[in-house]
């Protein structure tokens, strides 16, 4: 929203097509207050009337085409809202596949991103990590690995630092 007030020209296509689908949502709303308006005068007529032969006229009247026109107030809303969602899904698609990266991505290097030897785990956590896993860099909940834990196979080693699996915890 910010970008279309501050360059006229960055949300254009994305504005002519929202201004496609608002009439159909117009629409919708206005069949639905004149269906409600239809139906309350068509009961306020046959609450007045004592005999059914003369609540025949506001039933057919008002009430019918009232409940008409809320039946397809609401297939319009229903319309304009699915093709609303169309138009945004559209929208995210071509962000998604407009832009291709430039260059290819570099394969991943063979090195590990830790190398430190002291193992640290998280309380309640499932993995173990080397101290200098950015996973677990900085924070202090991270206590030094328990061997038992790691002895009983509660815990997995992490796949971002790649401790030794073989590895006991040093005290």
């Amino acid at each position: 929203m910010r970008v279309a007030r501050t360059d006229p020209t960055a949300g254009a296509p994305r504005q002519a097509r929202l201004r496609g689908v608002r009439p159909e949502l117009w629409a919708a709303f206005a069949a639905l207050a004149a269906g409600a308006v239809l139906c309350v005068i068509g009961w306020y007529g046959v609450s007045g009337e004592r005999f059914a032969e003369r609540q025949l006229p506001y039933l057919a009247s008002c009430t019918v085409p009232g409940a008409a026109l809320i039946v397809a107030g609401t297939v319009l809303l229903t319309h304009g809202r699915s093709t609303l969602a169309a138009a945004r899904v559209e929208e995210l698609y071509g962000l998604l596949v407009a832009t291709e990266p430039t260059a290819p991505l570099a394969p991943r290097s063979p090195q590990t991103m830790a190398t430190s030897d002291e193992l640290l785990m998280v309380p309640g956590g499932t993995l173990w990590h080397r101290a200098d896993c950015p996973l677990v860099a900085d924070k202090p909940e991270a206590v030094p690995a328990d061997a038992t834990i790691l002895a009983r196979g509660d815990l997995g080693p992490c796949p971002i630092c790649e401790p030794p699996t073989d590895a006991a915890p040093e005290r």
